[in-house]
């Protein structure tokens, strides 16, 4: 049970995450947003490079590569679930293409096909929140959960080992603009003799 929570919670904070990215590209991108001049299409074709990217985080999240797979294996009640899922995912795909192409044209209209498919996306995390989770709770075993968090920790730790180090930071000035030695070289005060 506790590995479960633990799991949950970890899927919930990645679901926040993907829910601020897409609503943020809808506030960015939603169409009557610009103020002066007309967006074109080098704008168009960069906020479907914004979608695509937020549309690959929406579909390569720990939840689709280690629950609806077990999900999956569950089979039974989940599978409707999981086709209603694949179902509003792929109409977000269409409008993603949709977009791409008509940004490729310079056509305002991409706007309109990227603010259908943010909210599809958000329709399928909403959905993925009400219903997927607690019917995961309830059709995944203890061994399961076990394994999923494990499979978790492993994925962090490689993703965290493929993340370039940040470089080394510079120690800090030390005030008064003394050198940073010098009262380790100083050595004993002596009385100043007048």
């Amino acid at each position: 049970m506790l590995t479960s929570t633990y799991t949950l919670v970890a899927l919930s904070v990645e679901q926040a995450r993907a829910r601020v990215e897409v609503q943020a590209l809808m506030e960015r991108w939603r169409p009557g947003a610009w103020w002066g001049d007309t967006p074109g299409r080098r704008h168009f074709e960069q906020a479907c490079d914004a979608l695509r990217r937020v549309y690959e985080n929406c579909h390569w999240r720990k939840l689709d590569k280690f629950v609806l797979p077990a999900l999956r294996r569950a089979g039974g009640l989940a599978e409707a679930l999981l086709a209603r899922l694949e179902g509003i995912s792929g109409r977000a795909l269409e409008e993603r293409v949709r977009a791409q192409a008509q940004a490729a044209e310079g056509n305002p209209d991409c706007l309109c096909a990227m603010e259908r498919c943010c909210r599809l996306l958000l329709e399928r995390l909403e959905l993925e929140e009400r219903e997927l989770f607690p019917l995961a709770r309830t059709l995944i075993s203890g061994e399961s959960w076990f394994a999923i968090a494990n499979q978790m920790l492993a994925h962090d730790a490689h993703q965290s080992e493929q993340r370039p180090a940040p470089p080394p930071q510079p120690a800090p000035a030390p005030r008064g603009g003394a050198h940073p030695d010098y009262s380790a070289r100083q050595g004993p005060s002596l009385p100043l003799v007048h």
